[in-house]
């Protein structure tokens, strides 16, 4: 799966999601939003960053529970703040036309799913990447860094 792929899978997520808000907007403008809100300059999905704002803000153990296998932690829409920055909640909500709550709450939705299928078997997204660090024990030394 593709990042855009991906990005649509969170758009259809947050498309769906409870808030009456994100029921009306378009799959592909939500794609192209959380492209902006979490692709790294390369073309792919920003785990670098995911990753260290979570370690960053004591979040840790919810990163871990959407890269592993099992149920996937939810975050709050405050914690979705501290990952993300209000900037570009804020930047992400006016592209989209939804007031800052709405965005928060569909972010808080959506990001431990696309993040769980972005890394979840072979050929995923994360399987590229474990590649270019020297495959699941490079990735595990970096990742036991950042946790320090």
């Amino acid at each position: 799966m593709d990042l855009m792929d991906l990005l649509k899978v969170g758009g259809s997520l947050i498309q769906g999601n409870s808030d009456d808000a994100t029921t009306g907007l378009d799959v592909g403008d939500i794609a192209n939003a959380l492209n902006g809100l979490i692709a790294n300059n390369e073309g792919g999905l920003d785990l670098a960053s995911l990753v260290g704002g979570l370690s960053q803000n004591g979040l840790g153990e919810i990163v871990g529970s959407w890269l592993g296998n099992g149920e996937n932690k939810s975050i709050s829409s405050d914690q979705i703040t501290d990952l993300l920055g209000s900037d570009k909640i804020s930047a992400f909500a006016s592209q989209l036309g939804l007031s800052e709550e709405s965005a928060k709450g569909a972010l808080a939705d959506a990001l431990p799913q696309v993040v769980d299928q972005a890394t979840g078997g072979e050929g995923s997204i994360i399987d590229e990447m474990l590649g270019q660090v020297g495959g699941s024990s490079g990735a595990m030394d970096m990742l036991g860094k950042m946790f320090r």
